[in-house]
């Protein structure tokens, strides 16, 4: 396996914002557990679309699925919907406000051993 650090943009979908309503939706599982990632990041990680990739964040770790995020990330930039995979990567620091830290969270990006495009996206979520 090999890592590579990255920054962390959890935030609102598109999809959350306007049809994803139903939280034990399929739907939602799928939308809150995939990860937007720059194509560039992809290819040089050796990734495609539909890859399963681990990201860590202290001691916290989560199972994602990756996508191209176009041309709507920059290198070295993630985004993944909020849900109950991104909060397990919030440190609970919240400088005084009440809310924890959301934004801006560096994460190690750890790609599995011979990671290959399945085709598939893997029923249900994390492992």
């Amino acid at each position: 396996m090999r890592s590579e650090t990255f920054i962390l943009i959890p935030g609102r979908s598109t999809q959350q914002g306007t049809s994803v309503g139903d939280k034990s939706s399929a739907e939602y599982q799928e939308v809150t557990r995939t990860l937007r990632v720059n194509p560039g990041d992809l290819a040089r990680l050796g990734l495609r679309t539909g890859d399963r990739v681990r990201l860590r964040a202290g001691s916290a770790e989560i199972e994602v699925t990756c996508v191209s995020a176009g041309d709507e990330l920059p290198s070295g930039i993630l985004f993944i919907a909020y849900g109950p995979e991104s909060s397990r990567l919030l440190s609970g620091e919240t400088q005084g406000t009440g809310m924890p830290d959301s934004k801006g969270i560096e994460v190690d990006l750890v790609v599995p051993d011979g990671s290959t495009d399945t085709g598939q996206r893997s029923p249900g979520g994390s492992s």
